[in-house]
């Protein structure tokens, strides 16, 4: 998606402003200029039940027993919870901030029959190893029921209930800190197990994604390409080019998108889905809500893809998961509105429209959040996407990646094939 940085007034002159320690005043400038930035420009307040004039009546008083940078930024984070949006956040955090979700998080849960609940485990992550699984009810997090300890997550300023509220509270708490090794206390089955996800080592802390692309030949001449989170980075675009051109004799193709949390930027995501298309078409559109918000005028948009050469035209399968985020959900859905590749996997991350980001005229400390809404060019809001092949992940065994066996059984499917001659 695009991303635009918009820095205020005193951005070079910010630097020298944040070794020092800033003036009560100054912090209530700082958060002004937040709470009105988020209020100009959030772009789904339509589907908030968060009374933002609340919020300032609530947090802004908490600015004058500010004394450091990290008593603010724990402000500004709570602040941002009466959002619920885990695409809003800082650019700051300290060690007790919580993980961002889901780029630092390994289990996606949400509220089923009333009941927390996981619905996914990152494959191959801390909670994986340890032996959580997705079906299994969360009832404490380090020995404190999890009513008790969401408490900290869920809005305080709403109109009215939003059952998304919960949901976005349970998975912060799951997240937990940086600085808190992690104790998960489930129940499967009618038995209760405490698990401790971070132990030996906190994989959620040490994973850097030493390498941008994996690639292999699978058996059956299928080709295999598995992105790591580089979505954000234009050395990507040559990376892909090349280990796609190596691949090019393969008769079908996998690309795994499942390792794509942080986020990224359109130039990457047109450059791939555009060596996989042979004319130019759309792939997504935008909606900029600002305009019409300050003049009644509505803005929106519709991005286009341009082919580039050699273009792979066999069989496409993308993989995706809740571990699938921003854009690249826009490269899923892109490939969904081109008809050029079929989505497996599980529900994404859900992450609403694309982030604009900006920064405090006295501390200097960025903050991002949604400003554009994005769709599939069906009209579908991206965060609503569903992949074409749903994978039920209860049927799961223990170490078996069970969304690529799906991809895999989809490709050798006769009838897929049949379609395809």
């Amino acid at each position: 998606m695009r991303k635009l940085l918009l820095l205020i007034v005193g951005l070079f002159s910010c630097f020298s402003l944040c070794a020092q320690n800033l003036t009560t005043q100054q912090y209530k400038q700082d958060f002004d200029y937040f709470w009105r930035t988020i209020d100009d420009n959030y772009c789904y307040w339509d589907k908030k039940q968060t009374d933002w004039n609340e919020v300032r009546k609530i947090y802004g008083p908490l600015v004058d027993t500010v004394t450091s940078k990290t008593g603010f930024i724990s402000i500004l984070e709570k602040t941002f919870y009466e959002l619920y949006d885990h695409h809003a956040s800082l650019n700051s955090n300290t060690a007790e901030s919580q993980r961002l979700v889901p780029s630092g998080c390994d289990l996606w849960a949400e509220y089923i029959n009333g009941k927390p609940t996981i619905t996914e485990v990152h494959l191959n992550s801390g909670a994986d190893k340890v032996g959580m699984w997705p079906g299994m009810e969360i009832v404490m997090v380090n020995d404190m029921p999890v009513e008790t300890a969401m408490q900290d997550f869920l809005p305080k300023c709403m109109k009215g209930a939003d059952g998304e509220a919960k949901n976005y509270a349970l998975r912060e708490l799951l997240a937990g800190k940086h600085s808190v090794k992690r104790k998960i206390t489930a129940s499967y089955q009618n038995q209760k197990k405490d698990f401790f996800p971070d132990q030996p080592i906190n994989l959620l802390e040490t994973n850097n994604y030493e390498t941008a692309i994996e690639s292999k030949i699978l058996q059956g001449n299928i080709g295999y390409i598995v992105i790591k989170n580089a979505l954000g980075n234009n050395k990507l675009i040559h990376v892909f080019d090349s280990v796609l051109t190596t691949l090019m004799n393969t008769k079908a193709m996998i690309l795994d998108l499942r390792e794509t949390p942080s986020g990224g930027n359109t130039t990457v995501a047109r450059s791939i889905l555009g060596r996989f298309v042979t004319r130019e078409a759309f792939y997504q559109k935008h909606e900029l809500t600002s305009e019409e918000k300050q003049f009644g005028v509505k803005q929106s948009w519709v991005e286009v893809v341009s082919p580039k050469k050699p273009p792979y035209k066999n069989l496409l399968i993308v993989l995706v998961d809740h571990w699938t985020g921003s854009v690249g959900e826009g490269i899923a859905i892109g490939f969904d509105a081109l008809k050029r590749g079929t989505t497996i996997g599980t529900r994404m991350a859900g992450l609403n429209g694309a982030i604009y980001s900006f920064a405090m005229p006295n501390s200097g400390i960025g903050f991002s959040f949604p400003a554009e809404k994005l769709f599939h060019v069906n009209g579908t809001p991206r965060e609503n996407f569903k992949p074409v092949v749903e994978v039920d992940l209860s049927k799961r065994k223990h170490n078996e990646d069970y969304i690529l066996q799906q991809g895999l059984k989809y490709i050798s499917d006769p009838l897929v094939q049949k379609s395809r001659q």
